[in-house]
């Protein structure tokens, strides 16, 4: 056997650059880059291997390790999972930084490989600097945090151990049913040690994402129960996207006249106007699609885990209501007495359309959904029209840059306020064009994320990023990132004087405002913050603007600059787009306000409505 002598980290980084994949039939590296920050941790021995590889495996600068894992995620979402990113820290709280953006991929079903420094295997050190012990257990360390929130995870105490462990989370990251975040401590002592590497280790190799195709049992099944239907309804998550299964799904909804909603991740897989399409669906959706569902009979789920933002914490759909669920994860599949058909979304819908042969909905049911998709839009059109008042709302800043938005541009927002302003208003041109993280609602998310939509689309159209201020606040780092690696952005925030969509329900379960507002907080007094200037110090270009004229022409300012342009403007704290399901969240049993016995009663009254789960 022919081996070659390496240190454990050579092997590793050696072993990464041998992997491909196939996009668009052309040979592409599997892992497109690495996120680093350097530490003690890892300094020595990893960035000795990857400065050699640099131009093959590109290294990316960080300024924060949760920001570019953040940036990771949204690089595979952008890439649906076909390309990954890597994303490397040093040992202790450089780990630690990681664990959110774990939290996120995990959630969200998505790829990204995480590398930590770890203690030493050999303890002699011990302590070492950033250590945590444990007294009743050595051999954990803050990696172990980790295991929570990844779907697959080692820590490589001996050389030897990586060719048994990379593979395995290179499966693990490919597998439609199983994907996730994989991670992988690297103890330091054990990252310089020499070994003789397998050379066949090395063999370039072309991964293929598998297409598990269903059963042929459950797929009659699924023919029947759908044939029975009278009021049949789909609801596209983020596995048809994920599946490129975009244009099978909408030709099959189309083709049998049966209404299609998405869920917030499915939300892109077809256009706003497409005939089949009446909106999102749950607690950020649409009034459209949420009718629908309360009158449908059969629910045809397709890559969705059915989370409790798309059923309206299962309040939206009549109980008698069956399901049809394709995943090609089984733990999804299964969910709340579904049929469920495993397999993937494209190879399941081809199957289904071939079988269903020219059966069709009634064409009442079918009309219903377009006539109720027709009054949503003239909903949004009078919620986003412009109007007199002095201070705008989400709604109207959200009309204005979708309505300048290009066909191939992407939008990129996450928590607070603007998910269920854009899930709900923003108008879909081209698919795949549309990122809301908010599998895992991460603060955050939005800048970051938009660093990693900039590098996948390489100038591809412009990368749009909708964040609120105090999204914007907690992390907004890479802008500088963006600036220095020459991935450009435009970013809006939007201004409303703290967390208002908290506050929003805070008010509406009783509780006056209380910490969420910074008028509302323990602070001296109340102080705007000049986002515009503080962007201006990271190296952005900008501009503040006061009314929805000056967004407009700030906007168009926009696509003429050469690097990250951040745009700011206040919006009304308090306005909202309707259309919202129902949501189970905690209220107090006993109070002695009147506001809050009055909620707890409209609480009871949504848990009457929900579904039992067994």
């Amino acid at each position: 056997m022919s081996t070659v002598r390496l240190t454990m980290a050579q092997a590793l980084v050696r072993y990464l650059c041998n992997q491909f994949t196939i996009i668009d039939g052309k040979k592409e590296p599997l892992f497109a880059g690495l996120f680093g920050i350097f530490g003690h941790g890892n300094v020595t021995c990893i960035s000795e291997a990857l400065e050699r590889v640099q131009d093959q495996l590109p290294t990316w600068r960080g300024q924060n390790e949760q920001s570019m894992a953040l940036a990771a995620v949204a690089y595979a979402k952008a890439m649906r999972r076909r390309q990954i990113m890597v994303a490397l820290s040093s040992i202790g709280p450089g780990a630690l930084n990681m664990v959110t953006a774990a939290g996120c991929a995990h959630a969200n079903r998505l790829p990204i490989l995480i590398l930590a420094g770890d203690v030493f295997a050999n303890r002699r050190p011990d302590p070492v600097l950033q250590q945590v012990e444990h007294f009743g257990n050595p051999t954990i360390s803050v990696n172990d945090a980790f295991k929570a929130v990844s779907r697959y995870w080692d820590r490589i105490t001996h050389p030897e151990q990586v060719i048994s462990s990379l593979p395995q989370a290179v499966a693990c990251m490919l597998d439609p049913g199983d994907c996730g975040p994989a991670f992988i401590g690297l103890c330091q002592d054990t990252q310089e040690i020499a070994f003789d590497y397998p050379e066949a280790f090395f063999t370039p190799t072309i991964h293929a994402i598998p297409r598990p195709r269903p059963d042929r049992d459950r797929l009659a099944e699924a023919v029947a129960l759908i044939k029975s239907a009278k009021r049949p309804l789909i609801i596209s998550g983020g596995g048809v996207r994920y599946s490129g299964a975009e244009k099978e799904v909408g030709d099959f909804a189309l083709k049998h006249g049966i209404p299609m909603a998405e869920t917030i991740a499915g939300k892109g897989a077809v256009t706003h106007d497409h005939p089949a399409h009446v909106g999102p669906i749950g607690v950020i959706g649409s009034t459209s699609a949420n009718e629908m569902a309360g009158d449908a009979d059969v629910i045809i789920a397709i890559g969705t885990r059915l989370q409790d933002f798309t059923t309206g914490s299962w309040t939206v759909f009549g109980h008698d209501a069956r399901f049809v669920s394709i995943n090609a994860a089984r733990y999804d599949a299964v969910k709340h007495r579904a049929l469920a058909v495993t397999g993937d979304a494209r190879e399941t819908i081809t199957e289904l359309e071939a079988a269903l042969g020219a059966w069709k909905a009634d064409a009442t049911w079918t009309q219903k959904g377009k006539t109720a998709f027709k009054g949503w839009n003239e909903l949004l059109d009078h919620h986003q029209k412009p109007s007199n008042a002095a201070v705008p709302t989400y709604a109207q800043v959200v009309g204005v840059v979708n309505a300048w938005a290009a066909p191939n541009d992407t939008m990129v927002t996450a928590a607070g306020g603007l998910p269920g302003e854009t899930a709900k208003g923003w108008r879909v041109k081209n698919p795949n064009t549309y990122d809301l993280e908010f599998g895992f609602s991460a603060m955050g998310y939005e800048v970051a994320g938009g660093w990693g939509h900039a590098m996948a689309k390489k100038g591809d159209g412009e990368t749009i990023v909708m964040v609120g201020d105090g999204s914007y606040m907690m992390l907004n780092s890479d802008v500088y990132s963006s600036v220095l690696t020459g991935h450009k952005m435009i970013i809006v925030v939007c201004d409303n004087g703290g967390y208002a969509v908290i506050n929003r329900l805070q008010n509406f379960k009783g509780t006056p405002s209380f910490n969420n507002l910074i008028k509302d907080s323990r602070v001296k007094q109340p102080f705007a913050v000049d986002f515009a200037g503080h962007a201006a110090s990271m190296g952005a270009l900008t501009r503040h603007c006061e009314s929805l004229a000056d967004l407009e022409a700030a906007l168009k300012w926009a696509k003429t600059t050469d690097r990250t342009t951040v745009i700011s403007i206040v919006t009304d704290a308090f306005a909202w787009v309707p259309g919202d399901a129902d949501w189970d969240v905690g209220v107090p049993e006993v109070s002695d306000r009147p506001e809050v016995k009055k909620a707890r009663a409209h609480q009871d009254q949504i848990r009457k409505k929900q579904r039992i789960g067994v």
